[in-house]
């Protein structure tokens, strides 16, 4: 019995059952991680001592009857703060740092009895849509490791994908969840922002990120949403809206549902053959019972325009903490306080990181706030006022993921502008600060598709009903790679 192949709820039953121990479970895991560590790099830091630690004390407590995460174990993005364990954001800037508390969504994680089995590799400081900005090489793509993974999330989806986790922590400012759950055949969701505490979580661009679940299936999805979710006074932006149970509508009929298919998502840039595969998925969705009409979102064009001013002023801002005096990384060639906090940066951050410092801080500069900074909020209040009408007539939108099948490593990483265009489809959601997820849909040249919907705020439950609804009928979810046992 292959134990990354049974879902959550089977391993809950074989836990509570004693037929394995947490400490079984984890032995297993940390043996999948390392079997094919070498082939993905998915992880920056293997936590074997302290997850052995924390599964003895599961099985010493018992295993938790009525909380199917007791003694499951989890992997989390390498910018969520873990009390003792090294948080890096993937950044020499931050190549020594052990934070001294955790990230509230990994409190709410403990608290359930999961464990935390390492750190998860990424884009440095989550900016980079393929996985290659990490200071500690790029991770591979599960299904292909000639491929990129999709970013920022690379290794939280790619652990997940090659079957050495079965459930991940990401965090999405313009995708970050969905693209590479797409690239790499799996479920990611990016919650209504607020949903998840982002108290922990390395600052981005504060009015987008948000922490969100992999898994290879929509209800263990909703599963560990219903764990991360809560309310939190260390986060001023903390959801007001609180729901019981993401999986309670797992199963029900979407009969009657309407589902908006924008024409902008099947337009120029997107690939004929992932156009043809979503069209197919709308044609699924009515024989399913669902409404499916196409509409319009007239200013999602402008979207990464828009996505790149926000994020690179907010990053600009945040990112100024990092001086070289207080933590992680320092320049020994400084002589004085100037050329510490010049030389610290100019040698602890990427070529990425800095692109977007000084992208964002020029948005922000005297003579040109008004004409990029303020302007760009005006149109992302039009990008809301758009999905606004929308969901006033439709339950969800339908549209694509990404506008390609994972691509080669290496082939975009010096054009910054062709990566940044590939978030074109996901961006607005987050602008917005709306819900979406990412389902497996089919193959493209032997690759995973993406189908990504998109839901009014706090609509998880009806997405994740459409979602499950979709995957029960279909098997797409239930192909592996060829590293995780598959034929492909």
């Amino acid at each position: 019995m292959r134990l990354q192949e049974q879902t959550i709820d089977q391993l809950h039953d074989l836990l509570v059952k004693k037929e394995i121990s947490a400490v079984e479970l984890t032995k297993a895991t940390l043996a999948d991680i390392h079997a094919r560590e070498d082939q993905i790099n998915a992880f920056i830091t293997i936590a074997d001592d302290l997850a052995l630690e924390q599964a003895q004390k599961i099985d010493a407590a018992g295993i938790d009857a009525d909380n199917v995460l007791s003694g499951i174990p989890l992997a989390v993005k390498d910018n969520i703060s873990t009390k003792g364990l090294l948080t890096t954001a993937a950044s020499k800037m931050l190549y020594n740092y052990e934070p001294i508390f955790d990230a509230t969504a990994v409190a709410n994680a403990y608290d359930s009895g999961m464990v935390v089995i390492g750190k998860t590799n990424m884009d440095e400081f989550a900016m980079g849509g393929s996985g290659e900005t990490s200071y500690f090489g790029a991770t591979k793509n599960a299904w292909d490791q000639t491929k990129v993974p999709g970013g920022s999330s690379s290794g939280s989806a790619a652990a997940v994908a090659s079957g050495q986790v079965r459930l991940s922590l990401g965090s999405d400012t313009g995708g970050s969840i969905r693209q590479p759950a797409a690239f790499n055949g799996i479920v990611g969701l990016k919650p209504t922002y607020g949903t998840v505490s982002r108290f922990g979580l390395f600052a981005f661009g504060s009015s987008l990120d948000q922490i969100g679940p992999f898994s290879p299936t929509v209800k263990e999805n909703a599963q560990l949403l219903n764990v991360l979710a809560s309310s939190d006074a260390k986060d001023a932006t903390s959801a007001p809206v609180r729901i019981d149970d993401y999986t309670s509508k797992i199963g029900q009929d979407i009969k009657g549902l309407k589902i908006a298919l924008p024409k902008e998502y099947l337009g120029d840039g997107i690939n004929p053959n992932i156009k043809d595969n979503i069209l197919a998925a709308a044609k699924h969705f009515e024989k399913l019972g669902a409404i499916v009409e196409e509409v319009s979102l007239p200013h999602s064009k402008y979207g990464v325009a828009v996505y790149y001013i926000i994020a690179s002023s907010e990053a600009s801002s945040n990112l100024q903490r990092f001086d070289g005096i207080r933590y992680g990384f320092r320049a020994e060639d400084a002589t004085n306080l100037e050329e510490i906090y010049v030389n610290t940066r100019s040698q602890g951050f990427g070529d990425e990181v800095k692109r977007r410092i000084m992208l964002g801080t020029f948005s922000l500069s005297s003579g040109y706030y008004d004409a990029y900074f303020k302007k760009a909020g005006q149109v992302r209040t039009l990008i809301i006022e758009d999905f606004n009408k929308v969901f006033a007539d439709y339950d969800l939108i339908l549209g694509p993921t990404a506008p390609t099948v994972a691509y080669d490593l290496g082939s975009q990483s010096q054009d910054p502008v062709a990566m940044y265009l590939a978030d074109l489809l996901t961006i607005p959601v987050n602008l917005a600060g709306l819900p979406g997820i990412s389902i497996p849909s089919g193959f493209v040249d032997g690759l995973p598709v993406g189908l990504q919907l998109i839901g009014s705020k706090y609509s998880e439950e009806t997405i994740y009903q459409v979602a499950a609804a979709f995957e029960a009928t279909t098997d797409y979810h239930k192909q592996q790679p060829v590293i995780f046992g598959g034929n492909a």
